[in-house]
């Protein structure tokens, strides 16, 4: 890669660390977590190897500089919080060729504009749409940085469950009976849509298409409770997904793609074990309450079935043409078979989020996963690859 010539390298001095600018906050309704993430990251990436710029998106879509300390304080004094505007905006470079962020200050005369540090990678801890649904990776696409994580088809198909699970049938995996929704269907013909749903059996779990964290799903074991459950997830998005409830213990596989032409990598298997309380792996078991939630890293699995479910994560992981990372889930059945439920090209980087723990499990620590992750970000090319 190019960078950007440093006068005190020629002169014998260590070459400027490559500069990495941390994205968080965001449009949609996971702008709380994705703050939570990034507090998480950023106190452990290694500050010796990487410079680091963060720049906060609020709920409204500015885009400013925010810094850390100023992320901190805001998240001790309210756990579940939204970012207020800043007064550095900055936006992406408008030129290919050129890294550096641009920086508007107000002023009596209007504002002026300036240009902030090189940019060398991206690191988008955006959850949701607007942040991991492909439209952010469009962007720096056009702005031609290199970004972590899924390319913008990936993160597109892996934020819709419809079209993600379309391709994970297309690539032979076991997809869970489900019916689509959508908010024309609903408002056309509501009986037919609580017809087909009908199909599913009892109990079924409405979810919003492209939303995450659990937000807007509801398990619904009545069929009287059916347009309450559809109503709470059309707040979120007006296309749902009905899944059939599938019996079976919760898996996750984190994926972590390899160097240069060498394979994609996989975690050991991971279980999530939820206590009573939780219905399903809700937004409080994720984000909220370690105590919800149990991993066992590694799962105890007969051994065939731990490499199914490895081999099926990778499988789902190419059917997308995932890039950089993904966590997929799986539902272990009492009969044997391995399950696909989804992926997620952004996970959860929280101190109890999944990922890192089943990649800590398995022998790379969370500082070292952000630098691995940081590291594959830079050695790919940008531009169609």
């Amino acid at each position: 890669m190019t960078q950007t010539p440093d006068p005190a390298a020629s002169a014998g001095s260590p070459p400027a660390r490559p500069c990495v600018a941390v994205l968080f906050g965001g449009r949609s309704s996971e702008h709380a977590i994705s703050l939570i993430t990034a507090r998480g990251v950023l106190r452990a990436i290694d500050r010796e190897k990487w410079d680091v710029v963060t720049v906060g998106i609020a709920p409204s879509g500015e885009w400013f500089l925010y810094p850390q300390e100023e992320l901190e304080r805001l998240l001790d004094e309210q756990p579940i919080a939204q970012l207020p505007v800043g007064e550095d905006l900055v936006s992406l470079p408008l030129k290919v060729g050129e890294s550096e962020l641009l920086v508007r200050q107000d002023g009596p005369c209007g504002g002026t504009v300036g240009r902030d540090r090189r940019v060398d990678v991206v690191l988008p801890l955006l959850h949701g749409p607007f942040g991991e649904d492909g439209t952010l990776q469009g962007l720096l696409e056009l702005a031609d940085l290199r970004y972590v994580g899924c390319g913008v088809t990936a993160s597109a198909m892996g934020m819709d469950k419809h079209f993600m699970k379309l391709a994970f049938e297309a690539a032979g995996l076991e997809v869970g009976p489900y019916e689509v929704v959508t908010d024309r269907q609903w408002r056309a013909d509501p009986d037919a849509v609580r017809e087909r749903v009908a199909g599913l059996g009892l109990p079924v779990f409405v979810k919003p298409a492209r939303a995450g964290s659990s937000f807007g799903i509801t398990k619904v074991e009545r069929p009287e409770d059916l347009d309450a459950a559809i109503a709470t997830a059309r707040e979120h998005d007006r296309k749902l997904v009905v899944e059939a409830a599938i019996t079976g213990r919760e898996i996750e596989c984190a994926v972590l793609q390899g160097r240069g032409t060498d394979p994609v990598r996989t975690s050991m298997p991971g279980e999530i074990e939820i206590v009573d309380e939780h219905a399903f792996y809700d937004f409080e078991a994720k984000y909220v309450s370690q105590a919800s939630a149990r991993l066992s890293c590694p799962a105890d699995l007969p051994a065939e079935a731990a490499e199914a479910v490895r081999a099926g994560a990778v499988r789902a992981f190419e059917a997308l043409d995932g890039e950089g990372l993904c966590r997929a889930d799986f539902f272990y059945t009492d009969d044997g078979r391995v399950v696909i439920n989804e992926i997620n090209t952004m996970p959860g980087f929280t101190p109890i989020s999944m990922y890192p723990r089943m990649w800590a499990a398995s022998g790379l620590s969370y500082p070292a996963l952000i630098d691995e992750l940081l590291s594959l970000a830079l050695e790919r090319p940008v531009g169609l690859r």
